[in-house]
């Protein structure tokens, strides 16, 4: 994923952004303290400045998603950076607490702005829809993972500098440090804000980047459209209504949203007088917080492998399902430690729906209303929940305390109880909504994918599919073959060359003849017809019988031939092969790397050569994990020798079952 520039940048300035963030929370909390010399008004320093970043959540987000669709993100961002930036430093000038959360009202509320376009540009930046989820992983691990621990770090160096080098008390003026550390924040947004502006001009990009394309082909794609051609404001607001309304898949996503919220909500406001009716101490408290951020952390990093064997939208509605019934459970919970494996559970099924969702929105959300839809998901979180904490208290207070004994242990039953069981319930119902809203598979039992899934195994059982990819059908054609061969003279499963090229050339030049096709679209679509119909009828059953499959030029290779040669868009082309295959992919792509220009002149010229290969390069370093590239230059023979090392070498390294191939390979 950091292979590829743009979105390597995108995810420094989200740190730059996020540590700002963070030390906006810390800074400005020490600052409001100074402020005041009211033993009231400082402590609700804290609050206070959390109450004044969180309100513009609720109010400008909706706005901050048709900014995103209307105009170009990139200025979007700048501006809303430049802003971030002005008014952080004006606290540190102006010097009055009012001042401090007015300007942190009005900061926030920029980054309501820069957050939508930043969501809604992330999936243009990648090379392919399978990468978003990696992508939002990425960024989650940078927002609560490495800038938190930079900002705090930041935050006790500046705070403690004067003291270690000795200077005077006076020396950062009247408010000391805490000034600095403002000032320092305003400057991390500036740097933010430049950095957008010069070196990620493939921000402004309204469609999937072609990978390739100079920086002047970007720079020129990402000229906004003429302001006489862009929609109205309520014009757009109609259609994201539209949108949602007509849309399952996304009218599925917000009904489940909308529950998970409310039973976070929930969760958030009763935690700690539920903690109190363990009769565990204060300790029970920290316990649960460390469980549900042990619980998020954990699934959020499983979450991507657990995509791998059920789709995006049956995983979103089972993992709130799975957090309603473990929310039920905390409710019922009569000790400590059922409550903190139930807890973990929820924090574990929650990160997993969150990440879920924003990746769902990433990948299969229109380019031209995924700020919209961004803003909408991102809003309704805090509504939401900011609603849910302040009505529970009311709720919990309804409900007189008592002791029972339940197993030998006292526990208090109070209004958290009942709080947290309807939370549940409600949480479960939603999800299954959601799920029967969602679900692309009705024709395929769920159970079929959860035992998969439990058992730690694709749905294809034990198979193994083996992709190699290049520039011409006659290499890939050869070394597919040799990696066959010698694949059945050491290994105890079958082993099956699943695409024959004659056969293929033949099916498609008799579909092509016979329809008499010669659009560059009508051929995508012919040979997307072929390629589906060798994965069903070859690939496919192969693969659920345990055989390793060998097909050469599986995917990569057409969709570069395709996307570099007659110019066709490569999303949609992504799009086009996922629908075919069934978002089928290889557990090992081998990429011949040959040099173009030393091959026999074929169908297609040395140049176009030269450009379908440097897209299966750019494709192979986007992907580390699942290529191994391999020098095609030489004999036949001795690339065969390179094919068969270089694959033995990855299933031993991989653990897929073959390890004893890596020493015949030797």
């Amino acid at each position: 994923m950091l292979a590829i520039r743009p979105f390597r940048r995108l995810w420094g300035v989200t740190y730059l952004c996020s540590v700002a963030d963070w030390l906006t929370i810390l800074g400005l909390t020490s600052l409001a303290t100074q402020l005041t010399t009211n033993y009231t008004a400082q402590n609700f320093a804290f609050t206070g400045v959390l109450l004044s970043a969180l309100l513009p959540g609720l109010i400008f987000a909706p706005l901050g998603g048709l900014l995103a669709d209307r105009f170009d993100r990139r200025k979007v961002m700048f501006v809303a950076d430049l802003f971030r930036c002005g008014f952080l430093l004006s606290v540190a000038f102006v010097g009055t607490s009012w001042w401090l959360y007015i300007a942190n009202f009005l900061a926030s509320a920029s980054a309501m702005m820069w957050i939508p376009s930043k969501e809604a540009a992330v999936p243009n930046l990648l090379k392919r829809p399978d990468q978003v989820e990696t992508a939002n992983q990425l960024g989650l691990v940078m927002t609560y993972g490495l800038a938190t621990v930079t900002a705090g770090g930041l935050y006790a160096v500046v705070t403690r500098i004067a003291a270690s080098v000795g200077l005077p008390s006076g020396f950062f003026g009247e408010l000391g440090v805490a000034k600095v550390i403002v000032v320092l924040i305003a400057l991390l947004y500036l740097a933010s804000a430049i950095l957008v502006l010069t070196r990620i001009p493939e921000l402004s990009i309204r469609k999937p980047r072609m990978a390739g394309i100079s920086h002047e082909q970007a720079e020129k794609a990402a000229k906004p459209v003429k302001e006489a051609d862009q929609p109205g404001l309520g014009t757009l607001i109609k259609d994201a209504g539209k949108y949602v309304r007509s849309t399952p898949l996304v009218r599925g996503l917000l009904i489940g949203a909308a529950g998970a919220f409310a039973a976070g909500g929930a969760v958030v406001g009763s935690a700690k007088p539920y903690s109190a009716s363990l009769l565990a101490g204060d300790s029970a408290w920290g316990l649960l917080v460390v469980a549900v951020f042990i619980g998020l952390a954990t699934w959020m990093g499983g979450a991507p492998k657990l995509a791998r064997r059920l789709p995006h939208d049956r995983l979103f509605g089972i993992s709130i399902v799975l957090a309603g019934l473990a929310l039920i459970l905390v409710a019922l919970s009569p000790h400590l430690t059922v409550s903190l494996v139930a807890v973990a559970i929820v924090g574990a099924c929650a990160g997993a729906a969150f990440l879920t969702g924003v990746t769902i929105i990433g990948s299969q959300v229109d380019d031209a209303i995924r700020g919209r839809i961004n803003a909408i998901y991102q809003s309704m979180m805090k509504i939401i929940v900011f609603g849910s904490v302040s009505v529970v208290p009311l709720l919990i207070g309804l409900t007189k305390p008592r002791t029972i004994m339940a197993w030998g242990n006292p526990i208090i039953i109070d209004g958290t109880r009942p709080v947290m069981l309807g939370g549940g319930a409600l949480a479960a119902v939603v999800g299954i909504i959601a799920y029967r809203q969602m679900d692309s598979r009705r024709s395929e039992p769920i159970m079929a994918d959860l035992r998969n899934a439990i058992r730690r195994r694709p749905r294809r059982v034990n198979g193994l599919l083996i992709a190699l990819e290049g520039t011409t059908a006659a290499d890939t054609a050869v070394q597919a073959s040799k990696l066959a061969e010698w694949l059945r003279s050491v290994s105890p499963r079958p082993v099956v060359l699943a695409a024959d090229p004659a056969l293929d050339d033949e099916r498609l030049a008799t579909i092509i003849g016979n329809a008499s096709l010669s659009g560059a679209r009508a051929q995508a679509l012919a040979a997307a017809a072929v390629r589906a119909d060798i994965v069903e009828r070859n690939v496919n059953p192969a693969l659920d019988g345990g055989s390793i499959v060998v097909m050469e030029r599986f995917v990569d290779s057409p969709l570069a031939h395709l996307s570099a040669v007659a110019g066709l868009d490569a999303k949609e082309l992504e799009g086009l092969a996922d629908w075919a295959t069934g978002r089928l992919r290889p557990d090992v792509t081998v990429l011949l790397d040959a040099d173009p220009g030393a091959n026999v002149p074929g169908p297609i010229s040395v140049e176009d050569q030269w450009r379908v290969q440097n897209l299966l390069s750019e494709m192979a370093a986007a992907d580390p994990d699942h290529y191994v590239v391999v020098d095609a230059d030489g004999p036949a023979d001795e690339v065969g020798d390179r094919v068969r090392t270089a694959v033995a070498a990855v299933l031993a390294q991989r653990k897929l079952g073959l390890a004893p191939l890596a020493e015949e390979a030797r």
